[in-house]
């Protein structure tokens, strides 16, 4: 009889042992699950957000396009590229989509943020419209940008370009970037709309390479095209900025 009783308790255990393995067994099983969901979904929040960023401000951009004459690709692309897509920690303390600073005159709310030096000051608005006003009202009230608006309406390339000669940006790829927020997301058909015209999506030649001519140094290709000079070099294997006229540099990968 003990023995019968040693032998019923033993299997008891092992019967309460096994159901617990598989409760583990299962509940690693559905966090595995969540875990690869999670992973699978981790990149789709930005796309998603840069979507619906211009979705809710296109009619925004529009109209200070026709009351401004600023491009709504470009005013779009900026405010994409400068507040994260409306996700950056200063645009959502202060709804500036524009990382414009206080300057003197300013006489609205401030907030404090690391920016060119430590604890720089930016303008704090109401709401995102009072923004993009701003915005506005900073590129048309300032005679360094005063060329900009001489340009063929819709020119969103030029408009880059111009925004980064009239020293509206420290980063020398400033205009590449813009355009390339404003191909890849068509927001030049904003522009089209706004000028009564029909929107047609070219292709776009892309510049692979460049031959050098007389006068030509790394430094001014590399400039035109918003590379550096190492990244040029690395592109071509150079091992020193000497270069010749006629020589083919490669301008991508």
């Amino acid at each position: 009889m003990k023995l019968k009783y040693v032998f019923i308790v033993v299997l008891t255990i092992g019967l309460l042992s096994s159901c617990k393995s598989k409760k583990r067994a299962i509940s690693k099983s559905k966090k595995e699950q969540v875990a690869v969901k999670t992973r699978q979904t981790s990149n789709s929040p930005i796309t998603n957000a840069t979507l619906d960023y211009i979705k809710h401000y296109k009619n925004t951009a529009m109209e200070s396009m026709r009351k401004y004459k600023i491009p709504a690709s470009i005013t779009l692309a900026q405010g994409i590229l400068e507040s994260s897509s409306g996700r950056s920690e200063l645009t959502r303390k202060s709804n500036n989509h524009f990382g414009i600073k206080c300057h003197k005159g300013w006489k609205g709310k401030r907030v404090y943020h690391d920016d060119d030096k430590k604890d720089d000051c930016f303008r704090v608005y109401k709401n995102p419209a009072n923004s993009f006003k701003d915005h506005s009202l900073f590129l048309t009230g300032r005679t360094r940008y005063a060329k900009l608006f001489k340009f063929k309406q819709g020119d969103y390339v030029k408009w880059a370009k111009g925004l980064s000669e009239a020293g509206y940006a420290t980063d020398r790829r400033y205009p590449a970037k813009l355009i390339a927020l404003i191909e890849k997301y068509d927001l030049h058909k904003f522009d089209t709309e706004v000028l009564g015209k029909s929107f047609k999506k070219e292709k776009i030649k892309r510049t692979t390479n460049h031959i050098v001519i007389k006068g030509d140094t790394l430094y001014s290709i590399s400039k035109k095209y918003g590379l550096t000079v190492e990244e040029l070099k690395r592109l071509n294997g150079l091992h020193s900025n000497d270069i010749s006229i006629g020589q083919v540099l490669n301008l991508s990968k």
